[in-house]
């Protein structure tokens, strides 16, 4: 086995995805298409995720975790993403907020926090993005005031993922307005801290299961040792924490265009127009070709970066983090609006309804070419590694 790649997913790979795929088929899917319709969130697959252990598998065993690495994670992500993508923001949204406790956070802060995660008891989501600081998210303007043993947190937070379900919260303030990005540092909030309160759920073209709303802090009085890593650092632990978490996106586009690709390729095996099954037009078969040509390739690409975030997790040097997860990141979720948009042709009139889910999955797929950074700034960042 020596000459395989190095993110060649091993047996113990293979057999969490048979394990995930049949859960989300059984337990999640079934009620994708009423979360969507309800715009409510999908507890069913939390309680279903939770019960399995499959809701975090990424918090390391040392605080009550499975300890799964990072291409564990992505598959259980991408299947789960297969059925129904608001259920895929449950793991990859505890990833994206403890991620930044695993990189810089007290041994202290860790097992307080991450322990509750890995029991299912707790979500914790990310809060750095505002309105006026999206792609320039060091433009931010939530201020953080330190006052004796405490900070006093003041600002509004923006499209935060999963956000009023969350008990946990890594927000990024400005603690030193005259330093810049170098003036941002990052805290954990809880959800029943004093002054925490949330927006409306905003509107959305797709994963209406998984809410998204504003975090309001205002005059939030919070331990200071609840402050991530060393004053000053959050914006650096920031992009750090993205280097890692662009990858559970990638993943989740990855499962959002798998299920539409399955569902097309059922579709015309079973449908007949001139007497014959449309899958037979030579047409049509380029079309599927190409679907799974490219999600295939953005697959790859994706595991790949996945081992990569793994060696950095556990130390180790890895010089292209940067370049690879925004390179499988824009690949995957634009492979994923394809892939999508092409589902829909191929079930024609039938594809534009409510009545089968590839219209879903094209509206799903469009938030993963947005968040996490726009795949404009991941082309950036790119740019930049080339080029440095």
């Amino acid at each position: 086995m020596s000459d395989f790649p190095a993110y060649a997913p091993s047996e113990e790979h293979e057999l969490l995805r048979r394990t995930v795929r049949e859960l989300a088929d059984a337990k999640i899917a079934p009620f994708a298409a009423e979360v969507d319709e309800e715009s409510r969130f999908p507890q069913e697959a939390l309680d279903a995720l939770a019960a399995s252990g499959l809701h975090a598998v990424h918090v390391p065993e040392s605080y009550g975790g499975a300890g799964a690495d990072a291409l564990a994670t992505v598959i259980v992500i991408e299947e789960v993403a297969r059925a129904c993508a608001s259920s895929s923001l449950i793991p990859a949204v505890n990833k994206l907020g403890t991620v930044p406790l695993l990189l810089a956070g007290s041994e202290e802060l860790k097992q307080r926090y991450l322990a509750p995660v890995a029991r299912g008891e707790a979500m914790f989501s990310y809060a750095l993005s505002e309105a006026d600081a999206g792609s320039d998210a060091a433009g931010m303007k939530t201020r953080a005031v330190r006052e004796g043993d405490f900070w006093v947190l003041n600002g509004t937070k923006m499209w935060i993922t999963n956000a009023g379900v969350s008990q946990f919260y890594t927000v990024m303030a400005v603690t030193d307005p005259s330093a810049g990005a170098r003036g941002i540092s990052a805290f954990v909030v809880e959800k029943s801290d004093a002054g925490v309160s949330f927006g409306p759920p905003e509107r959305k073209l797709g994963i209406k299961g998984s809410p998204t709303r504003q975090v309001i802090l205002e005059d939030v009085r919070i331990p200071a040792d609840r402050m991530i890593g060393a004053e000053g650092t959050g914006f650096k632990t920031a992009l750090a924490t993205l280097d890692h978490t662009r990858i559970t996106i990638a993943a989740q586009a990855l499962g959002i265009a798998q299920g539409a690709l399955d569902f097309a390729i059922g579709y015309v095996r079973q449908r007949r127009q001139f007497g014959r099954p449309v899958a037979d037009f030579q047409g049509v078969q380029f079309m599927l070709a190409d679907m799974a040509m490219r999600l295939e390739g953005a697959r790859q690409l994706t595991y790949h970066a996945a081992v990569k975030s793994e060696r950095a997790m556990r130390g180790e040097p890895v010089a292209d983090l940067t370049f690879v997860s925004s390179a499988c990141k824009a690949l995957a979720s634009d492979v994923a609006m394809d892939v999508t948009t092409d589902a829909v042709q191929l079930l024609g009139g039938y594809g534009y309804t409510r009545e089968f889910p590839v219209e879903r999955m094209m509206r799903d797929a469009k938030i993963t070419q947005i968040y996490e950074g726009t795949n404009q700034i991941q082309r950036m960042v790119m740019a930049r590694q080339l080029l440095k």
